[in-house]
């Protein structure tokens, strides 16, 4: 058996191994070498003492961002004794006497007709340098392109063409659109009070995807419907909606999750009663699972009548979800089936299915009953159910007597 002391031994062992491979890690980062390798600085201090154009000399007078905008020694020795050799590790490091880098840029971009000619500061698109030592460490060193939309938006100063300043607009996209499930989630960012999809996107690129030429018709069926997995972008010459953007490729099996949780509004593009008839009928669909009739309405008690039955299961399900029952039991805008039993038609109380609890907008005011045209009269049928009827009896009495 081997003693505590060698295992103690290996554990110190492995915890240095770890401690040596994570340094190595923090040094060598991304393997990108940056100026924090070359040379001592910070922006926040010399920003106390001087403007960005005491040092940057070269950029109120460059044209093309490929031009060299970073200071030379010799702009530095106007503060710095450089001749001071017993003080250059102030600045250097050790055998480190290489130029700074200036990293390369896929924009065109004219310094001098923005400082020159629109009068702009160098902090209006490069902020946050004032509070760095190095500018990678400002998340917006770079202005972002929000920024940039207050003059490039093609209405106020200059074009909103994306070949205006990227030099290649291949898989030009923000960050936040390379996220996994993008696609999916993208509501969630166009829905916030910051949203600026408009700076690249109008109504024309939203419609590609969010446009009903197939799913509202009658040739979106089960024999003819273009499908979530369809490599076809285009039918009969008409650009169709690209469903592959809203559902997955087996959203045949799964959909049914998305309707019960309603994480999905699916009358947004479906025709309800049509279109899921052609799977879930009982006549031959590919997916009639006991016909159009769900499994919970053929349960005993599903349906109960009588004074105080509480009318079944059916009621707690409406009372929970009424949309989902009128998916089904909706009469393309006519009476619901639901009033087939839901009707006063004799006017005397508790002779027929009850819909409402006590004193049921007893203290709400409203046009109940002012018309014969009003919401009240589509149940309350009774003969004394209309406008001047008689207070005392029948449907009239409910309340007023």
């Amino acid at each position: 058996m081997k003693s505590k002391h060698f295992y103690s031994i290996i554990l110190i062992i492995t915890i240095a191994f770890l401690g040596i491979a994570a340094i190595s890690e923090d040094k060598a980062g991304d393997g990108e070498k940056s100026n924090k390798d070359v040379i001592k600085f910070s922006h926040a201090v010399h920003a106390e003492i001087s403007t960005c154009a005491d040092c940057h000399t070269n950029v109120a007078g460059s044209e093309k961002i490929t031009d060299r905008l970073l200071p030379e020694k010799a702009k530095c020795a106007e503060c710095h004794d450089v001749e001071d050799t017993d003080n250059c590790n102030m600045c250097h490091y050790e055998d480190v006497l290489e130029p700074l880098i200036q990293k390369k840029s896929d924009l065109m971009f004219n310094h001098k007709y923005h400082v020159t000619e629109q009068k702009q500061d160098c902090e209006s698109c490069h902020k946050g340098l004032t509070e760095v030592d190095y500018s990678f460490k400002s998340a917006l060193v770079n202005p972002p392109m929000s920024n940039c939309y207050q003059c490039h938006n093609g209405v106020t100063v200059a074009s909103n063409e994306c070949e205006s300043c990227h030099i290649s607009t291949v898989d030009l996209l923000p960050q936040d659109h390379k996220q996994v499930a993008f696609n999916r989630n993208h509501k969630f960012a166009a829905g916030s009070s910051d949203a600026n999809c408009q700076m690249c996107h109008d109504d024309e690129f939203c419609g590609t995807c969010h446009v009903g030429t197939t799913a509202l018709t009658e040739k979106n069926s089960s024999g003819d419907f273009y499908s979530p997995y369809s490599p076809h972008k285009f039918l009969d010459n008409t650009k169709k909606q690209q469903l592959t953007r809203v559902h997955d490729l087996n959203y045949r099996f799964t959909h049914g999750i998305d309707l019960k949780g309603k994480t999905t509004e699916c009358q947004t593009c479906h025709q309800i009663e049509t279109f899921c008839a052609e799977c879930h009928d009982s006549e031959g669909g590919d997916f009639a699972l006991g016909g159009m009739t769900p499994s919970s309405h053929s349960k005993p008690g599903f349906v109960m009548l009588g004074v105080g039955s509480g009318g079944g299961e059916h009621s707690i399900l409406a009372k929970r979800d009424i949309e989902r029952c009128a998916s089904c039991h909706d009469l393309q805008g006519s009476d619901p089936s639901c009033i087939v039993c839901h009707a006063d038609n004799d006017g005397i109380r508790g002779t027929n299915p009850k819909t409402h609890a006590l004193s049921y907008m007893r203290s709400e005011h409203g046009d109940w009953h002012t018309d014969q045209g009003s919401v009240c009269y589509n149940c309350h049928t009774d003969a004394n159910a209309r406008p001047g009827g008689n207070r005392n009896i029948g449907f009239c009495g409910y309340c007023h007597n």
